[in-house]
């Protein structure tokens, strides 16, 4: 599959999850066995832990349909990296989406400056970037730094990786951003600007 039709996969999926018209997902006993062959994912989804966005919930997918990644603030570090490129160069996954989500406690806890006990800085540390590009734009900080850090990591994924930059070439990779609408479900799907300025 490549990622023009993972990624209207996935659009099509999340317009079932918020209109509850749920495809009959594909995680029985049956589709089980079928799996323990391998595996053959369509996309790989970096989120954020958020226990509000479960992707094979919200983009209405079953067992072994998506390769998910996930972290606070969907930062990015070496181990999570590794896992995608992983997926890239072994499972031949066309599509990487970014997912944020509104009201997210990372990037809330990353402007408010709190540097929490041990690991938890690291986190706050990673979104910088994202405000740092987010307070030269006018409106609502929280939503413009939400959307910034998807662009942010869109743009490390871009430019830290080999085995991405060559896919992106040469295999037809595509990396796109979303945000995740809490309230009523919805992913809004968007492709990043140039991050350079960083």
């Amino acid at each position: 599959m490549d990622a023009y039709q993972a990624l209207e996969k996935l659009i099509n999926g999340n317009k079932r999850y918020v209109m509850e018209r749920y495809a009959k997902g594909n995680i029985g006993p049956t589709r089980r066995l079928e799996l323990v062959k391998g595996q053959d994912p369509f996309a790989v989804i970096l989120g954020c832990s958020d226990s509000r966005i479960p992707p094979e919930i919200v983009f209405d997918q079953g067992l072994g349909d998506l390769f998910v990644v996930r972290t606070a603030g969907q930062v990015v570090d070496d181990v999570v990296l590794g896992s995608i490129e992983y997926a890239v160069d072994h499972l031949a996954v066309r599509l990487i989406v970014v997912l944020g989500h509104e009201d997210c406690g990372a990037v809330k806890a990353a402007l408010a400056n709190s540097q929490g006990p041990c690991h938890i800085k690291a986190i706050t540390q990673a979104i910088q970037p994202a405000i740092e590009k987010a307070s030269a734009q006018t409106g609502n900080l929280l939503e413009n730094t939400i959307k910034a850090n998807v662009d942010y990591i869109i743009w490390k994924l871009q430019t830290s990786s080999p085995i991405l930059s060559k896919a992106i070439t040469k295999k037809g990779l595509q990396i796109v951003g979303a945000v995740k609408n809490i309230g009523d479900g919805s992913v809004n799907f968007h492709y990043a600007d140039a991050f350079a300025s960083v």
